[in-house]
């Protein structure tokens, strides 16, 4: 019998998926998962040709042609390193080890240099897309060292998306470059779910918008400017209605929003970077205060609201415009954290291919991401995305409604942190001078910390004490 092409560890819905994917553009697979239940029951329900079932790591890695190809589909963390001590062991050099899960990229750092003291290669992949981009083609981030790359190149680039017939796969960089990209791109995943669900509620809460009426501006919304998946699927979320009530089946979904940590990973990484990301933290927060439901609900009936009538002078359009500079804002900071992360790990990481690889089968697939990968083509060290010409000039016409939209949700009591931060983020970018002189000043005060001037080079210090009391005398 011939060698399967590729081995697969981990039969979730996202492994099957992917093993379907594989076996649908002519690759053999062999899949393993700890459960033998669940293999038996995965090639019993979904009989394909070129899917071979293996009931040991042993087995696995025997079906295997070499060097051998060998992709984990398994829960990030320990997981992977209890699976990774048993395969290594089974292995030969030159050997290809491949982590599609959502693994932290400091993890993926620490196992390839690990793997490559066994001469084993490494590989962390981010894959997005979810359970039908697994299948029918997702958006697929691949960090290791180059020949890795090189023996799995094919078969990622066969089973990812293709968009105008070039594949959302490419080369991003070395050990957790992959899994970097990938975490940056749930951050933004998080801002921009965060963003498109402080829309709806203004929408329902100043417009009186129904959520049929609002369906209607999001399918027209996704014909424009801001075509992108989630605007798609939100036009489709509020058009189903609840079989039980009657009523749109958003109405019946209670207002807790869960998450798995790859948010609160990219404000981590941002914090240590030193970069501001306001727009994705204020996502991941606003998933926290939700899930405080019976804190909320008893806060509800203490806490007044401001006693405000005064009429909104927001329409459909001027929130769509605002929805547009946050979006951009939001992509801003993704992608200024990616950079500064590039030159701190030394990535060899080229942003409009980053860009170019999120316009199909990922969450975050925008049409504006044309513009993105364009702008960085254009000028690769970039700073800011804000400051590209393109979108230099369309946040600029839009950002009076942005401003707007946030005034009018602030004196309904309406809570907006993800357009305030993205507005606030824009006006800060902008500032020349802030007010951080105060902040030094107090922490020369209190901590001798001292300072640098504007007129003249060097660190200084002062007597703060002594200089007020000599003022005051």
């Amino acid at each position: 019998m011939a060698k399967a092409d590729v081995g697969l560890i981990g039969l979730a819905v996202m492994g099957q998926n992917l093993a379907l994917n594989m076996a649908s553009k002519g690759y053999t697979v062999a899949v393993w998962n700890r459960t033998a239940q669940r293999t038996e029951r995965f090639v019993a329900d979904k009989p394909h040709e070129r899917i071979r079932p293996a009931y040991t790591l042993r087995d696995l890695v025997d079906l295997l042609d070499r060097p051998r190809r060998i992709m984990l589909m398994v829960q990030a963390g320990s997981a992977v390193d209890a699976i990774l001590a048993e395969l290594i062991p089974l292995l030969a050099p030159n050997d290809v080890v491949l982590d599609g899960g959502n693994s932290h990229f400091c993890d993926t750092i620490r196992r390839d240099a690990m793997l490559r003291g066994h001469g084993v290669h490494f590989i962390g992949a981010g894959i997005s897309g979810g359970e039908e981009g697994a299948l029918k083609g997702p958006s697929i981030m691949p960090g290791g060292d180059r020949t890795a790359w090189e023996i799995v190149s094919g078969l990622l680039t066969d089973i990812a998306a293709k968009v105008d017939d070039e594949p959302c796969c490419t080369y991003l960089g070395t050990d957790g470059a992959g899994h970097f990209v990938k975490m940056v791109h749930n951050g933004i995943e998080y801002a921009n779910m965060q963003l498109i669900a402080e829309i709806y509620m203004l929408m329902k809460e100043l417009l009186g918008l129904s959520a049929s009426q609002m369906r209607e501006v999001f399918q027209e919304w996704n014909r424009g400017e801001l075509r992108s998946y989630l605007v798609e699927i939100t036009a489709g979320i509020l058009g189903v209605i609840d079989e039980h009530t009657g009523c749109p089946l958003i109405e019946m979904i209670a207002d807790q929003a869960e998450q798995k940590g790859t948010g609160k990973w990219s404000i981590e990484a941002a914090l240590d970077l030193g970069v501001p990301v306001p727009t994705m933290a204020e996502a991941v927060l606003a998933r926290f205060i939700s899930a405080r439901k019976q804190e909320r609900a008893a806060a509800a009936a203490l806490l007044p609201g401001p006693e405000s009538t005064r009429a909104s002078g927001i329409d459909v359009n001027a929130l769509g415009d605002a929805l547009y500079v946050a979006l951009i804002c939001s992509y801003a900071q993704g992608f200024a954290l990616m950079r500064q992360a590039a030159a701190q790990y030394r990535w060899d990481l080229d942003l409009g291919e980053v860009a170019r690889i999120w316009r199909g089968g990922c969450i975050i697939r925008a049409g504006f991401l044309d513009r993105i990968r364009e702008a960085y083509r254009q000028a690769p060290s970039l700073p800011n995305l804000l400051v590209d010409e393109y979108f230099r000039r369309r946040v600029s016409q839009r950002q009076t409604a942005l401003r707007r939209t946030v005034v009018e949700a602030t004196l309904r009591g309406l809570p907006v942190p993800g357009l305030a931060s993205a507005c606030a983020y824009y006006d800060s970018y902008r500032k020349e001078v802030l007010p951080a002189n105060l902040i030094q000043a107090q922490r020369d005060f209190f901590g001798a910390h001292t300072y640098r001037r504007t007129d003249k080079d060097g660190v200084f210090h002062t007597d703060w004490k002594r200089a007020i009391g000599r003022e005051e005398s």
